[in-house]
């Protein structure tokens, strides 16, 4: 696997939750939880899902988006769908 794949991915995803949560840099974390983002509603959902599509090419399932409890399931169905981020 392309370790700078991964790291390019870690940084598309963290780029895109931060510029529609409108969280700074030092807020995000990999394992933030929906519950301790006060902007983290329904219509970051589905702008979340929208910027998904739109920066890996994925579409998620009205299922996958209402399942999201934070980053780490992002990260979660993203891996089950080929788009890496973790190193093997």
């Amino acid at each position: 696997m392309d370790p700078k794949a991964v790291n390019g991915n870690r940084e598309k995803l963290k780029e895109l939750l931060t510029e529609i949560l409108l969280l700074e840099d030092q807020e995000f974390r990999f394992d933030l939880s929906r519950d301790e983002v006060e902007t983290w509603d329904s219509l970051a959902v589905v702008a979340i899902a929208a910027g998904i599509e739109e920066t890996f090419g994925y579409h998620l399932t009205p299922a996958e988006a209402t399942s999201i409890t934070g980053v780490s399931a992002i990260i979660t169905i993203l891996e089950r769908n080929q788009i890496n981020f973790m190193e093997t």
